[in-house]
């Protein structure tokens, strides 16, 4: 299978006007002589669907929020670069790329939503990164693009939670990251109101998703489609880390199969094993080997039981331990939990506790059935999809690998350590760098040495976010 060069760039573009060499600029120029409506139709014609995870057609945000703008209040594009989901590194592998085709379909989305502001929303630890986008950013000014909107990087914390929509749009606003309940594509309390005190809309794109609108807006929407499937078009940015030859991130069609996906970007299983299974993230069940075949697409990864998410490929080897897997999920998604819903942060903490327990040999039939009474509990009344991941994820784990379990209750398997699930840190040289301070994190979101019997929401609610100070 041959990888492919829409959005992920074989070399890295150095400067804008190595952009325009290539093409770069004609969507923008097209799109400022183009009305808004064909605009829009344009890409909900593409078929193009967010690639941040949830998958939700592009063009149909953009219309919601051009039908809720304002004279008094122009909307604001925000770029959701705040990458954290495990086993993910393509958004900030295209910006190293390319950040000016980013920048580009950030400025092509202003235009379609009547936006006097892009906003784009990193990690303060993305410091290559930042670096990167900042001098695409003063080039881009300098040349004279997408005159009337300005251009604006925002550095958040570290937090899973971050990336989340409501929870980075609070962030933005000077609050922490916890998600609220709110109306979709609705900018918050903080910021510019309309006359009407309704909150000023904003539109929320992932980085991958505006890497691919300069095309469309430049080539067309059917030739978008030339490649990918019916309700998945395009190409998609897939990372591959875990148990297999290599890491590495890589675009490849829509529809491709997943076995074919992981053996291009990652060199297929090590030497002498052979893959049990892959998580799609922390969001989605687990892909059973007898799954390898699905296509790498919303409808195949649907029909294989799981989802394609952000399209972070770990894959899992005969020489792992699933009940490890399983205590790991647990521990990063209790851990990373903002506390605002006590089911998701308190059943959380008991099922990372309870599996870990489970790991070490040292679990009873008892933990067994608080581990599944847990399960039930833990997404009840949850204003975010954080506790559904535990369900999702575990639910599966134990399902499809339910001797993992029975061995850790009868003494037999070796008691091992919960597998580390973390962020990714960086992919370097084929060998993908997880955040091992992880392991120390704390479920008040510190790094101190105890925890301090507080929940995030708790701790943090009345200090002023140093993003804010």
């Amino acid at each position: 299978m041959t990888l492919v060069h829409r959005v992920l760039y074989p070399r890295p573009i150095i400067s804008l006007e190595d952009h325009v060499a290539r093409g770069g600029g004609k969507g923008l120029a097209l799109a400022e002589r183009m009305s808004t409506t064909a605009l829009i139709d344009r890409v909900l014609a593409s078929g193009l669907r967010g690639r941040g995870g949830a998958g939700f057609p592009t063009g149909r945000k953009w219309q919601t929020v051009s039908e809720n703008r304002s004279v008094e209040t122009p909307a604001t594009v925000i770029v959701n670069a705040a990458e954290g989901e495990p086993g993910t590194f393509k958004d900030r592998t295209i910006l190293r790329r390319n950040p000016y085709l980013v920048i580009e379909g950030a400025l092509i989305a202003a235009r379609a939503v009547g936006a006097d502001l892009v906003i784009f929303a990193m990690k303060r630890s993305f410091e290559g990164e930042l670096d990167r986008v900042r001098e695409a950013v003063d080039q881009v000014e300098m040349a004279g693009w997408g005159e009337g909107v300005r251009i604006s990087i925002f550095e958040g914390p570290d937090e899973y939670l971050y990336g989340e929509e409501s929870a980075l749009l609070e962030t933005i606003d000077g609050r922490w990251p916890f998600p609220r309940v709110v109306p979709t594509f609705r900018r918050g309390i903080g910021m510019a109101t309309r006359a009407d005190d309704a909150p000023a809309p904003a539109l929320v794109n992932n980085t991958e998703t505006l890497a691919n609108v300069p095309r469309i807006v430049a080539r067309g929407s059917q030739w978008f489609r030339t490649v990918g499937t019916e309700q998945s078009p395009g190409t998609v940015v897939c990372t591959v880390t875990g148990y297999t030859r290599r890491h590495g991130v890589g675009e490849v069609r829509m529809g491709t199969p997943l076995r074919e996906v992981i053996d291009a970007v990652g060199g297929g299983a090590r030497k002498g094993r052979h893959i049990t299974a892959v998580m799609s993230g922390v969001a989605n069940a687990l892909v059973p080997a007898s799954q390898l075949d699905a296509p790498v697409s919303y409808e195949g990864m649907a029909a294989a039981g799981s989802g394609l998410g952000s399209a972070a490929f770990i894959v899992l080897d005969d020489t792992v331990d699933m009940a490890g897997v399983a205590a790991g999920v647990a521990r990063f998604l209790a851990i990373e939990s903002c506390g605002q819903c006590s089911p998701c942060k308190l059943d959380g903490l008991a099922l990372a506790q309870r599996f870990e327990k489970l790991c070490d040999s040292q679990a009873v039939d008892n933990d067994v059935r608080v581990i599944q009474k847990r399960l039930g509990t833990v997404a009840d009344r949850s204003r975010c999809f954080l506790a559904t991941q535990q369900q999702l994820v575990i639910n599966s784990i134990l399902a499809l690998f339910p001797e993992a379990v029975k061995a850790h209750l009868a003494g037999t398997a070796p008691a091992v350590a919960p597998e580390l699930i973390a962020e990714l840190l960086d992919i370097a040289d084929g060998v993908a760098v997880l955040d091992t301070r992880h392991r120390r994190k704390q479920p008040d979101w510190t790094y101190n040495a105890t925890d301090s019997g507080t929940v995030p929401v708790e701790r943090y609610a009345s200090l002023v976010p140093p993003w804010r100070a």
